[in-house]
């Protein structure tokens, strides 16, 4: 044993002192390896509507229908199948209503109690009764450890259970009970949940929706393209605060931004009112929901204008400043002919729908005025002290980052960026070539570099700049497109100018020898791993499959926004993998969480069982599994220590 070793033994043998608290443990750790794996739970491209979001958070993807129909079988009807169900999405709710509607409470109480007493019992089953005491309620954890917990020294089991919820209901806590085991039984249908992309932009509730996530007992996050531009936004970075203003504007979600996170925006709206008075603003028309409020569709319009030019010059001088972006037929706004109102694109001429724009030199088009500067500051001031938006970001980098490897699934947003061959792309940084894995690598250290590195401005401001890149640059690989051709979908007619080439990613996700090559780049086993992907939304009712490559890659992006459901014929997939497989499931539109309380509607669901273990999946078979492994060798090794000597037990 080397002095490394024994170092590190040392260490070790400050939390285990004794041979006896060493053995514990292996015995724990080794029992463990030999549970149920934990049901994780993937969704994707979530873009703010958090009212679909908590419904499929809550019933678990239909996690705990199954579990209702696993537990009760034929004994309950359907109608008393989704009465429990809805109790246990929404108990506060629910119970408002039964206790108007109950003539005999007490009766309804027991009845109620009993059926979520044997849910948790179920629920509870593959864990260890330590983790199980972990996410107990502190208020009711003694007794509902009581409830589930077999107790074979006692004699007459159910007149003791039924003493316990007969107390429960005479002290008037049952309310409150059942709330608390309806949480628990949420909360321990899904062990761990992944995120994959996609928080912000188009619906109205992201804030909402990383509260939620923020207070989420196991979660992790793969950035999606909106999510880093609010990430850049929240650092300060001025191209990236005028895109997601400009995005919130144009789907008449500002509110977002000034009730959600409190960022003032009427040094904007009085400068779009003053600036943009008699100006024409049809162009920049507004993609309202029934929530919108049209009285502020006139100052909306002007401020989606204003933004909207602020956002062109910015982004112009960040691809001079950059000329390593290799973005310049993104520079358009020195390509405009005021006189004949066209532009020229990749060296042909178009008819411009406006020229209107009161703030650009055309000697100078990428300079702001002095009162556009003045405004962006106030913005960067506004974003930069807003404590909600912080703690949001923060929560992003800490929970977050590019991609992730889980369980044998490699979990990223967007593509890998590769040529027609399936050769992965190349992006330079300092003269240093990436591509593969070490491009992820890189453009996920730099974007920590632009929100962190206060200490290191020209660091920071690099930083920030290659968050703007990942946000739309071509060999971004959450973005996935030649270009964001923004600026000519408000301004030129032609279709063809709108055209954003997707990655050759997306038209090789079938072949095989591609695939295999994106999983053995980070480390996969390519006979047994899959890809779990977001971003592009499957377009369904066009016959489009969310399962590629014979199930080794899944795009779980079918239309969670609102935004895109006339797209994709559907409201969104997510996966479930469990210790008997994986399911994928899509998910019909969503009413409203007042549809589900009143009339116990539920998302319709349909559900495939894309594999299906021969053996169920155990917690040895994980990533915690191998992280026991090696705990229970270094135990070992330790015991070894003692027994030979070579450290010595501390006495109790």
């Amino acid at each position: 044993m080397d002095d490394l070793e024994l170092k590190y033994l040392r260490s070790f043998a400050h939390q285990y002192p004794t041979i006896a608290s060493a053995s514990t443990e292996i015995i724990n750790l080794q029992a463990i390896l030999c549970l149920p794996k934990g049901t994780e739970h993937f969704l994707t491209d979530i873009h703010g509507e958090y009212e679909q979001f908590n419904h499929v958070l809550k019933n678990g993807s239909g996690s705990v229908k199954r579990k209702i129909d696993e537990e009760f079988g034929n004994t309950l009807s359907s109608k008393d199948k989704k009465s429990l169900a809805t109790l246990i999405y929404y108990p506060k709710e629910k119970l408002e209503i039964i206790l108007q509607e109950e003539d005999n409470i007490e009766d309804w109480y027991k009845i109620t109690l009993h059926r979520l007493v044997q849910i948790t019992k179920r629920v509870a089953s593959k864990y260890t009764r330590s983790k199980v005491r972990k996410a107990l309620p502190a208020d009711f954890a003694y007794v509902i450890e009581e409830l589930i917990t077999e107790k074979a020294e006692i004699q007459d089991k159910e007149a003791y259970y039924n003493e316990i919820i007969h107390t429960i209901i005479r002290i008037d806590r049952a309310q409150e009970f059942i709330v608390a085991l309806s949480r628990l039984i949420q909360r321990m249908v899904i062990d761990h949940l992944h995120i994959v992309g996609d928080i912000f932009d188009r619906g109205p509730g992201p804030h909402i929706i990383m509260d939620t996530l923020s207070h989420y007992h196991s979660v992790d996050i793969q950035w999606g393209n909106h999510d880093i531009v609010w990430m850049g936004a929240a650092a300060g970075h001025l191209a990236c605060i005028a895109n997601v203003i400009r995005l919130s504007a144009r789907y008449g979600n500002l509110d977002t931004l000034e009730e959600g996170y409190g960022i003032n925006l009427i040094p904007l709206a009085t400068f779009a009112m003053e600036t943009y008075a008699d100006v024409d603003c049809d162009t920049f028309s507004i993609k309202y929901n029934t929530d919108y409020n049209t009285k502020d569709l006139s100052l909306d319009m002007k401020m989606h204008k204003a933004i909207a030019i602020i956002q062109f010059k910015l982004e112009g001088s960040l691809i001079m400043r950059r000329p390593e972006f290799r973005m310049e037929d993104r520079l358009l706004l020195d390509k405009v002919n005021y006189e004949d109102k066209t532009i020229t694109i990749g060296g042909k001429s178009y008819k411009m729908k406006d020229v209107e724009f009161p703030t650009v030199d055309p000697e100078n088009p990428y300079a702001l005025s002095p009162e556009e500067e003045q405004v962006m500051e106030r913005l960067k001031q506004a974003f930069l002290k807003c404590e909600k938006l912080q703690k949001h970001v923060r929560f992003l980098f800490s929970r977050g980052g590019l991609y992730k490897v889980y369980n044998s699934n490699l979990l990223y947003h967007g593509c890998m960026p590769m040529d027609e061959n399936g050769n992965f792309n190349t992006f330079t940084i300092d003269g240093e070539k990436y591509r593969g894995k070490a491009l992820y690598d890189i453009l996920d250290q730099y974007a920590r570099k632009g929100y962190y590195s206060k200490h290191n401005p020209a660091e920071m401001q690099k930083g920030q700049d290659i968050i703007w890149y990942i946000w739309e640059g071509p060999n971004s690989p959450v973005f996935g497109k030649d270009k964001m051709a923004t600026f000519e979908r408000y301004f030129v007619e032609e279709k063809e100018t709108h055209t954003e080439t997707k990655n050759s990613y997306y038209r090789l996700l079938d072949n095989e020898d591609v695939i295999n090559q994106i999983l053995m780049e980070f480390g996969l086993d390519s006979k047994n791993s899959h890809i779990v992907n977001g971003h592009v939304p499957v377009e369904l009712k066009k016959g489009e499959s969310p399962i590629k490559c014979g199930g080794k890659l899944l795009i779980i992006d079918g239309g969670f926004s609102k935004a895109y459901q006339g797209k994709t014929g559907i409201a969104g997939y997510t996966l479930v993998a469990n210790s008997h497989g994986m399911r994928l499931v899509a998910h019909e539109p969503f009413e409203s969480v007042e549809s589900a309380i009143l009339h116990e509607t539920d998302i319709f669901s349909d559900s495939v069982i894309l594999e299906t273990s021969n053996s169920r999946i155990s917690v040895a078979d994980t990533d915690g599994g191998a992280e026991i492994k090696e705990t229970i060798h270094q135990l070992e090794v330790l015991l070894q220590a003692y027994r030979d000597g070579t450290i010595i037990e501390k006495s109790l």
